[in-house]
């Protein structure tokens, strides 16, 4: 799994907290688990120790995610950022459906959170907004339909 995906400074420097708490934090809470499971003695027929181990296996592949996701995570520059047409990073001023005004940025799907605005690349919104210029129209096909949503304007 070598995509490469582009992320805003602040969402690279999430991810990499979120690596070093579980190297440090999450590693350290699954040994001190182990090893309360190991003194319970016989451990053959332990299921807190079968449990704490499992958890451990759980823990080790997250951490492979994150550093495979890190290692092939490109920051962005936004003073390069085309503002001409919508693209990654861009943030849309959008006329929804029901004439309501709503502003999106676009960004990767882990930094993503519509409480901020942020919303997938990845998302049917997100790839149907990308690529368009002010004045077009994008006809997206979402859950409730196929939906109009016209830009009114992009910046970074």
């Amino acid at each position: 799994m070598s995509d490469i995906t582009y992320y805003t400074a602040e969402g690279l420097q999430k991810l990499k907290e979120q690596l070093q708490d579980l190297k440090t934090r999450g590693r350290r809470d699954i040994a001190n688990a182990i090893a309360e499971a190991r003194d319970k003695g016989d451990l053959s027929e332990n299921a807190e120790y079968d449990a704490a181990k499992e958890a451990q296996g759980h823990l080790e592949a997250d951490i492979a995610k994150l550093q495979n996701l890190i290692a092939n995570a490109r920051v962005l520059d936004e003073s390069k950022l085309d503002t001409s047409k919508v693209s990654i990073l861009s943030k849309v001023k959008i006329k929804a459906p029901t004439g309501k005004t709503v502003v999106y940025q676009l960004v990767a799907a882990k930094e993503a959170d519509l409480k901020q605005g942020k919303i997938s690349v990845d998302s049917p919104i997100g790839k149907g907004l990308i690529g368009k210029k002010v004045g077009e129209v994008a006809e997206i096909k979402i859950p409730a339909g196929i939906q109009k949503f016209e830009i009114l304007e992009i910046s970074i």
